[in-house]
């Protein structure tokens, strides 16, 4: 079984010694710098302009992937610091030990700030195009040329593995990526295992993976500091550290609910479901504070934030109620879909689908970003290899100009130079794309 104390690791990439808690300075708490590092750098900020769900939208109120992740860090904290004071009574050493219910909101706010770091451009699709490209398009060719889990890694090209890559990939003269906490990196790990084998249970740590090959050495280390429980040894795949269980909850909470709003005030689905689905996760609404509100913005704000405490009331609960189980590695499910409400969130989710995810606008996007990606990598990838290979073009060398240094790096790997490519072009905000494949393209306009 797992246990606290190794879990709430303050332990960052480098150190020789152990942070203890009680030494820690309470004005800059060093869960607290993980935050202050995760919003300084650049691959958070590139998160203003990705999209979340409705793309390069005209409103001011449609949340990007940066909105949503600091909505999710504020409901991740919530959850943390519930959790945290209820475990602080079940186990009083760790107060002892200095540990506070803030150390868990602060940690589960950090990781959840990061959880949409690594996605690519375009939503959901850029992550699917990338593998196309290498599964069934010009990077095909590559396959026989790769391990089989290289290829995994590319052919199912992963958001989280790759903001597992940002937050801990070494550069020249940076050890360590963003050195954050080992407890914060662990509770960012919702599928510690490897591409593959893919899906190989049911369990909630094999929906997906977490590490590219390029990042096993610094996820071994990890997992070993936090104590975290070997699921397979012989795969590398473990179970969740527990707090990933809250980031995840946080995660599912808002894009349920917030999606929902967001589709509800630009039009695409009629306020009327607002007051009928939300108000199913709600104990009890004031009507006439609702019919008071003027404006459909107003009124379904009222029902979001209503129905977020609601559903925070109910993950809290069910995490406390198997908290055994989630340090044995044995809840094998997210704690939304253990709550009472799974029905009615599966209804909202339905509409949202129907509504939102396959509106026009949305698919017109995802077709958009296949094409952008797929030649964004194939200029690419052609300039770095013909590099290697020393046959160049002159246009090949105005490429690689315009690819940043640190994407430069000279190997005679394949995989390192694939997945250098792959992941400057996952870096990429929204615009940046379309921009580079406007220039690539021969579009200066």
């Amino acid at each position: 079984m797992m246990n606290w104390e190794q879990l709430l690791s303050l332990k960052r990439f480098g150190d020789t010694e152990k942070r203890p808690r009680i030494a820690q300075d309470e004005t800059r708490l060093g869960f607290d710098v993980d935050f202050d590092r995760i919003i300084f750098s650049s691959a958070f900020r590139s998160l203003q302009d990705k999209t979340q769900v409705i793309p390069l939208s005209e409103t001011d109120f449609v949340h990007t992937r940066l909105t949503h992740s600091l909505e999710v860090s504020v409901v991740g904290r919530t959850l943390g610091r519930r959790v945290g004071r209820a475990l602080l009574e079940r186990h009083p050493s760790l107060g002892k030990l200095g540990y506070t219910f803030n150390d868990f909101g602060a940690i589960v706010a950090a990781a959840s700030l990061t959880h949409d770091i690594g996605n690519p451009p375009f939503g959901h699709s850029g992550e699917k195009a990338i593998g196309e490209y290498f599964k069934s398009g010009n990077g095909a060719k590559y396959k026989d040329q790769l391990s089989a889990k290289e290829y995994q890694d590319l052919i199912d090209f992963e958001g989280n593995a790759n903001g597992f890559k940002i937050l801990t990939e070494s550069r020249e003269g940076i050890s360590g990526g963003l050195r954050l906490s080992y407890a914060t990196l662990g509770a960012f790990l919702k599928y510690p295992k490897p591409s593959l084998p893919k899906k190989p249970t049911n369990h909630i740590v094999d929906k997906k993976y977490g590490f590219f090959q390029s990042e096993e050495a610094a996820f071994l280390d990890i997992v070993k500091e936090l104590g975290m429980k070997a699921k397979a040894v012989e795969n590398n795949s473990f179970y969740r550290h527990p707090l990933a269980y809250l980031v995840e909850a946080a995660d599912d909470i808002c894009y349920t609910i917030i999606d929902f709003e967001d589709g509800i005030n630009l039009g695409l689905i009629d306020e009327d479901y607002a007051l009928e689905y939300m108000s199913k996760l709600i104990h009890g609404i004031n009507r006439d504070k609702y019919y008071a509100l003027k404006h459909t913005k107003d009124r379904t704000a009222y029902l979001r934030a209503i129905a977020i405490s609601s559903l925070i009331e109910e993950a809290v609960a069910i995490f406390l109620a198997n908290e055994k189980s989630i340090l044995e590695g044995t809840f094998d499910k997210s704690l939304l879909e253990k709550c009472k409400y799974e029905a009615q969130i599966n209804d909202i989710l339905k509409i949202s689908v129907e509504k939102i995810y396959k509106s026009k606008e949305v698919i017109e996007k995802e077709v958009a970003g296949y094409k952008i990606i797929a030649d964004l990598l194939d200029v690419y990838i052609k300039a770095i290899n013909n590099k290697f290979d020393g046959n160049e073009s002159n246009f090949d060398v105005l490429i690689l100009n315009l690819l940043p240094q640190e994407y430069q790096l000279e190997t005679n790997n394949l995989y390192e130079r694939l997945m250098q490519v792959s992941t400057y072009v996952a870096r990429m905000s929204d615009s940046y794309a379309i921009r580079m494949f406007k220039k690539l393209t021969g579009n200066l306009i």
